[in-house]
């Protein structure tokens, strides 16, 4: 999962993406980048680590124009150290093109070996998103009439893209001296909106990842860009839109309302925090159901993005809230931590449990999901050193039991506490007294009641359920065993390339 941005203005706009990309900065930590572009002439600076240690004032100087994308990366699977894979990427040929990417392409692979074998173009990383840019430099090379692009020539080449690629992708590009494109995959799955903010020099444009991007910065929320849908904007502010999907559906990612998105943005026209309000609600009624409402003295919440369902479920049952768990805020998020004994460690440095409010209790956990369970274990325990007398673990999503393969960091089932467990067996794992789950059908009743439109989801890892109709067990297979070779030694890439695996580090 990452944040992008993109940025037609009538002033320098370095600051602006800049100050976007720190209201982005939860979607990843790992990396940033940012590029613009001023005469035709793009400028460019990415590095790992978090956007404010990333861009130095030297840094910021050195990127001038009017126009720009940038990029704050979650490395999927894989090298999240290489900082060759941090975005925005850029081709020379045939325009000068520069992409950043939200997603992951199921058929990398595929799409790399014709890169070299029909289209004649080298593949520098081992990130999808790289393929994704060549991609659309072919196209749009194989559309050109000529020297010169117009919009109808760059939404037919978004099209020949749409035809070859697969998976989830939701992009922004820059195409040197013509200005911004964006585009979403088919199904709609990752998150993509613009907005609009009128000067006295004429009307600007943003597109970001979440709405709480442009609202930051200045701009009024104009609409989600569709799923197979383009948007370009030329460096004159003049905006073109046009569906180049033959066929689209929208079926956003419901983790995005589950856990990544901040609460107060808005996903396809849904509040985020809505949404957890609901998933709170829906999970009161199945504690109702399945555990003595009486026997529990108070709810807690696993800060911070479960802090509306717990509120909300504490209200709907009648029980007190508070919090009792303290959050140091200068620790990132173990869920995007790459390597299991990293997230482990971090637990306790990131979570402080105060004694005062759990000696004796019995306590109600909240939290909006259980991946590899290594932060829950280690929450029940910090409940119990601090007094607890009994620990409670409530999920306002249900059971992650099989592998997204669509931009989350859960490739293989075996990090997957659920996979294979019964409830049961999962309580007993994390150690708690019970353990309640939000069903799947809650989950997206959750989403679907504010807004009846979204009657489809990907919740792949929730059902199992990949709705590219691609993913196949061998692939999943495949998948796996790619993983496990990453990071092995020297020659770890060709050996990734000879399995057509090295593109596990998935498009950010």
């Amino acid at each position: 999962m990452c944040g992008i941005l993109g940025v037609v203005s009538r002033s320098a706009v370095n600051q602006l993406l800049y100050d976007g990309l720190l209201l982005l900065q939860h979607r990843g930590q790992d990396a940033a980048g940012i590029a613009t572009a001023s005469n035709k002439k793009f400028s460019l600076h990415k590095a790992n680590g978090l956007v404010r240690d990333v861009f130095r004032t030297r840094n910021m100087r050195a990127l001038p124009g009017n126009s720009g994308i940038a990029h704050v990366r979650y490395p999927t699977a894989g090298s999240a150290s290489d900082s060759e894979e941090a975005q925005p990427f850029y081709v020379n040929a045939p325009f000068g093109i520069t992409l950043a990417h939200n997603g992951n392409l199921t058929n990398a692979g595929q799409l790399s070996e014709e890169m070299f074998r029909r289209d004649r173009r080298h593949i520098n990383t081992a990130s999808d998103s790289e393929v994704l840019l060549n991609v659309l430099a072919h196209e749009l090379q194989e559309k050109a009439r000529g020297i010169t692009l117009d919009p109808e020539t760059i939404f037919a080449a978004v099209s020949g893209l749409q035809q070859r690629v697969r998976g989830a992708y939701a992009c922004v590009a820059e195409i040197a001296g013509y200005g911004i494109l964006a585009f979403r995959d088919p199904y709609g799955i990752r998150p993509l909106c613009y907005g609009a903010a009128e000067t006295d020099a004429g009307t600007e444009y943003l597109v970001a990842s979440e709405s709480v991007a442009l609202e930051g910065l200045g701009f009024r929320l104009v609409r989600d860009i569709q799923p197979g849908e383009a948007v370009f904007i030329d460096l004159d502010g003049n905006f073109h839109t046009r569906q180049c999907a033959a066929s689209s559906s929208l079926n956003p990612c419901i983790f995005e309302f589950v856990y990544f998105a901040r609460p107060d943005s808005l996903i396809d026209g849904t509040s985020v925090y809505g949404a957890r309000l609901r998933m709170g609600e829906y999970l009161a009624e199945t504690i109702a159901r399945q555990l003595r409402a009486g026997d529990i003295d108070v709810v807690m919440p696993i800060p911070d993005t479960s802090r509306p369902s717990a509120m909300q479920l504490a209200n709907r049952l009648g029980l007190d809230y508070r919090e009792g768990f303290l959050k140091n805020r200068y620790v990132g998020r173990t869920f995007i931590m790459p390597g299991q004994s990293v997230r482990k460690k971090s637990v306790r440095q990131k979570l402080n449990a105060m004694s005062v409010e759990f000696r004796g209790k019995n306590v109600l956990l909240v939290d909006d999901s259980i991946v590899r369970g290594t932060t829950s274990s280690e929450i029940v325990q910090m409940a119990r050193d601090a007094g607890a007398n009994k620990v409670y673990f409530a999920s306002a999503s249900p059971p992650v039991r099989f592998p997204n393969v669509y931009g989350i960091d859960m490739p293989t089932r075996g990090e997957l506490i659920a996979h294979g467990r019964s409830d049961e067996e999962i309580c007993k794992a994390i150690g708690a007294d019970a353990l309640v789950y939000q069903s799947v059908d809650l989950m997206k009743r959750s989403v679907s009641d504010l807004n009846p439109t979204l009657s489809r989801f990907e919740a792949s890892c929730f059902d199992g359920q990949y709705i590219t109709g691609d993913v196949s067990p061998d692939y999943l297979d495949q998948l796996e065993a790619g993983r496990l070779l990453i990071g092995t030694g020297p020659g770890e890439e060709r050996t990734l390339s000879q399995m057509n695996l090295q593109f596990a580090v998935a498009g950010d």
